[in-house]
Order: C-alpha cells, then structure tokens, then sequence
C-alpha cells in the first residue's frame, strides 16, 4: 500500500465558488486521485482554508501557516511515501507576500522540512511532488481576484516551483495545464476543475513512486 499525503489550502479542501460550500467529497482532487490510483494506493487529504506556505495570517481566527502545520502532519500519518503540496495561492493575499518571491521561499521551506523531520522507527523521508496552483483571473464583474492577488504574480509560481523541484530532486505538476479558476472568485475552482486536477495527476503519481 502506498500512502500518500495531499497538503493543500481551500483547494485541496474544495471550496466551491459556484455553490458555496464546499464540493461533493468525490469531485475533490484528492478524492478523484485516489479513485483513478486504485487499489495499492491510500490518499491522505490535509486541505486548509486560507493555509500558506510559511507565513502567519493574524487575520484569522485558526492557525494557517503551513511550515508549522507540517510537522504535526508527518509525524501523525508516518510512514508516507509521498507527499503532495499544492499550495502559494494565499500567499499571493495582498496582506501577506504579494509577490511569487515568498510562496517559493515558503515551498523551499516546507521541502526541506519532510527532508529533515525525525521520523520515527528509522522511517525513510517521503518522496515530495510540489504542483503550482491555477492562475488566478479577474472576475467577470471586471474586478481583480479576491484578496487583492495580482494574476501575473500566479503565472510566475509554476516556473518557480520547477526551478525548485529540479533543485530539489522533487516531482513537478502544473495544475495550470489542466485547471482554470472561476471568474466568480478569480481563485478557486468550479467541481469540473478540481477533479481535472486530481485525474491529471494519476499517471505522475505513478511515475513518482515507480
């Protein structure tokens, strides 16, 4: 069996612009992964509202930093053999790291905590995937993406993170290729555009644990 951790924010959680709400467990990306993966293969979904990479958010009322989330996470589902961070889209918040500069950092960051946490009974390090969020849009009423995010800093992330994740010796997926955001929002995905994501990741999933 081949466990496999999905950290994400809102949209690994499935926050639905559409309906509000959130999405139907089975158009998840998480949930469609493992449905395509099949048997042989368990997927863990840690999805979080609002969570960032590295950076505090004291403008809610729950902890969303991911850099501190993580290490509570590893050390509850060990033994994983990959781990599957899609995350970035918060810190582009207006208030947090405008720019794609601090979500790359923040990624920097979380790869090097799975590289070096101390997992228990001699346990090996899970292999990492970093996959770039869906570039934001404007919404149809004209305005710009929610929070104040800026589209052109959400094109920059994908190059980042493979920049990083050939650095890093990671697996790389661009959610962009394959997901477009709602422009009722300009962030998050209509259920057609999750579960999108969650099929094209079946055959790197694969290839990333042979």
């Amino acid at each position: 069996m081949k466990t496999i951790m999905a950290f994400g924010d809102s949209l690994t959680w499935g926050t639905n612009p559409v309906a509000g709400g959130r999405h139907l467990y089975e158009d998840r990306w998480p949930s469609v992964l493992g449905e395509g993966l099949g048997a042989g293969y368990r997927i863990i979904p840690e999805g979080l509202g609002g969570r960032t990479t590295a950076f505090d958010d004291l403008t809610s009322a729950f902890e969303r930093n991911g850099a501190r989330a993580l290490p509570m996470l590893l050390a509850t589902h060990s033994p994983l053999d990959l781990v599957i961070i899609m995350l970035g889209a918060n810190d582009l918040k207006a208030q947090i790291s405008p720019t794609a500069h601090g979500a790359i950092a923040g990624m920097t960051r979380l790869v090097e905590i799975i590289r070096t946490f101390p997992y228990s009974w001699g346990m090996a390090a899970p292999k990492v995937m970093l996959v770039s969020p869906p570039h934001f849009c404007n919404r149809a009423n004209g305005e710009g993406p929610q929070s104040g995010r800026l589209v052109s800093e959400s094109h920059k992330l994908a190059e980042g993170y493979q920049l990083l994740s050939q650095a890093q010796g990671c697996s790389f997926f661009d959610a962009a290729t394959v997901a477009s955001a709602s422009d009722v929002d300009g962030v998050h995905l209509d259920p057609a555009n999750t579960r999108a994501i969650g099929a094209a990741l079946v055959a790197p999933v694969r290839e990333a644990l042979g």
